[in-house]
């Protein structure tokens, strides 16, 4: 009979429920973490609203830090029992896309190996992190050893949100000296905020309306942060930039408001970087895009992943210069995380990330 493990399920939208499975068998290319740590995403939420489409029965979460439990026959450089974390994006590293350095869009080994948002595997193609024990495939491509002296919350945010925020800004070529507005400060959005300030931006701007959130802005280098719910933030970027607009705005919440308000600020040449994750169409108005004859740019981001990625970010929170724990609010038990999607999704008690323990 097989060992069973506790697990979050998507059941149907609005139901995410803990229940058992297998523990999953190993692949002579994969590996098996014993999950130590794990969080929940807002594309979980999405998952969790049905705005987001995955199979029924699929464990959630892309988030994993923990230990190697086992290893497949093929895999090496690595020993059971090591400390590891896993990219939110799996890459299998042998592909086309892979090699061409897009790994968020791998599709594979087989074929052409190119698939739109490919590389995101953990709980949208394949069982996630939720769980007490999780299958990473490509283990040699994904895993990534946790540097001594380190914390699993510390290292929790490297897999997604780190990696995504961070990615929003390398994707927006920020340049030592630029001016930069980063639209919504949830956790993707204070990181992008943070690589703003790590890549030379010297005006940041966040928009933001809860306070906590604001404050965090300001403490991940925002040199202004602007309450959309007080003033018309397009205007007051306008006015902060004596109306000659960002460099690169970054949209980090996914709505059309938020999208418009990122394009209507940039100036003429500027870069539109987005990360957000989008339920519906979008919008492009004329006037804002200048007809289509501003130079402006618009890029989107899909987080970076692969060990590679994961071990730059974690030697960056080695080195100090940024301090990834303090964006863990609340903290909550494997056993508990009914509870802790329900606190997440209704955004309560000035929540930004939680910690799941198992």
């Amino acid at each position: 009979m097989a060992e069973l493990m506790k697990a979050a399920i998507f059941v149907e939208p609005g139901r995410i429920v803990l229940g058992e499975k297998p523990v999953p068998d190993v692949g002579p290319l994969d590996a098996l973490m014993k999950i130590t740590t794990t969080t929940i995403c807002g594309t979980d939420v999405h998952i969790l609203k049905g705005e987001y489409p995955v199979e029924k029965g699929l464990t959630v979460g892309h988030e994993p830090v923990g230990r190697i439990e086992k290893l497949g026959s093929a895999v090496y450089g690595f020993t059971e029992g090591q400390r590891v974390i896993a990219g939110a994006i799996t890459p299998s590293g042998t592909s086309t896309a892979s090699l061409c350095g897009f790994h968020a869009q791998c599709g594979g080994q087989e074929g052409h190996g190119w698939k739109a948002i490919g590389g995101w595997r953990f709980g949208n193609t394949i069982d996630g992190a939720q769980a007490e024990y999780l299958l990473v495939p490509d283990a040699m491509a994904n895993l990534a050893p946790i540097p001594d002296g380190l914390s699993d919350e510390q290292v929790l945010m490297c897999p997604d949100i780190m990696s995504t925020g961070f990615g929003g800004a390398e994707s927006g070529k920020i340049r030592i000296g630029d001016t930069v507005a980063v639209f919504a400060q949830g956790p993707i959005g204070l990181f992008a905020t943070a690589g703003a300030y790590m890549m030379g931006a010297t005006t940041i701007i966040g928009v933001e309306s809860i306070p906590a959130r604001m404050a965090m802005s300001r403490q991940m280098g925002a040199t202004h942060v602007v309450d959309f719910s007080k003033v018309d933030p397009v205007d007051e970027i306008m006015k902060i930039t004596d109306g000659r607009g960002v460099d690169v705005a970054i949209e980090a919440l996914g709505l059309q408001s938020t999208f418009e308000g990122a394009l209507r600020v940039l100036r003429p040449g500027g870069t539109l970087s987005s990360l957000g994750v989008y339920s519906g169409d979008l919008t492009i108005p004329c006037d804002a895009f200048s007809a289509g004859l501003g130079d402006n740019h618009i890029v989107t981001t899909l987080c970076p992943g692969g060990k590679e990625r994961m071990r730059r970010l974690m030697a960056t929170v080695a080195s100090g210069r940024i301090d990834t724990k303090a964006l863990v609010t609340h903290r909550f038990p494997l056993d508990s995380i009914v509870d802790a999607y329900e606190l997440f999704a209704n955004q309560r008690g000035g929540v930004l990330k939680v910690a799941i323990t198992t």
